[in-house]
């Protein structure tokens, strides 16, 4: 039953790596909010696979706060950012996509190198996908950094702390439970003082484009 586990959790990696390129290239902002939201059921899944193995009960706690958070709570307020907003324009990356992929493709090559001692070590039934966790979080943290837009920006940093999420799943079977409460209460209260934030930018400059905030300090 262990090789079947192992099967699906590899798969559900795969699928969020496949997220995380898509999310690279996506140049809608709803778009990228449905992915980051697959993202979340897909760690759900791999949460609760781990703990059907495991049979350690906080795995399910895990499974249901993130199902809460980031397939729910999240994905909401971001949709009310953008409805309140008002957003229209597409997403405006600072580097084309052909060059980003091929960007991406080497992120991913360098994590699975960093990542392959690393995974010899771990004892988790999911350390084979310690390599494509890493490959998430440095998928995520350029489409957080190659993006002109505040919102853009925010769904990368979100995402990356999911590729964090699954590499701490792939490590160890889940961090402790008092850690993963205080993630993911900082990671909502962080988006919603980033929700104040992004309005006070719309009002002071009627755009969401972080390079205004740069002219104002040259000024």
């Amino acid at each position: 039953m262990h090789g079947y586990a192992t099967q699906l959790i590899n798969f559900l990696a795969a699928v969020l790596l496949a997220l995380s390129f898509a999310m690279l290239s996506q140049r809608r902002i709803l778009s990228l909010i449905h992915l980051y939201t697959l993202q979340g059921v897909a760690l759900v899944l791999a949460n609760l696979i781990l703990g059907w193995v495991t049979g350690d009960a906080h795995l399910y706690v895990s499974a249901g706060l993130t199902l809460v958070l980031k397939v729910g709570a999240i994905p909401w307020i971001l949709y009310r950012l953008v409805r309140r907003l008002d957003v229209q324009t597409d997403v405006e990356p600072l580097i084309n996509i052909p060059t980003t992929m091929l960007i991406g493709i080497v992120l991913v090559i360098i994590a699975f190198n960093v990542a392959s001692p690393i995974s010899q070590l771990a004892t988790s039934v999911a350390h084979g996908t310690l390599g494509i966790a890493l490959a998430c979080v440095l998928l995520s943290f350029m489409a957080m950094i190659t993006r002109a837009k505040a919102i853009p920006q925010v769904i990368g940093f979100l995402s990356m702390e999911n590729g964090l999420f699954f590499a701490a799943t792939a490590a160890t079977n889940g961090m402790p439970m008092i850690v993963e409460l205080g993630i993911g209460l900082d990671v909502l209260v962080g988006l919603l003082i980033l929700g104040v934030f992004m309005f006070q930018i719309r009002e002071q400059f009627d755009s969401l484009d972080i390079h205004h905030i740069e002219k104002l300090k040259d000024e």
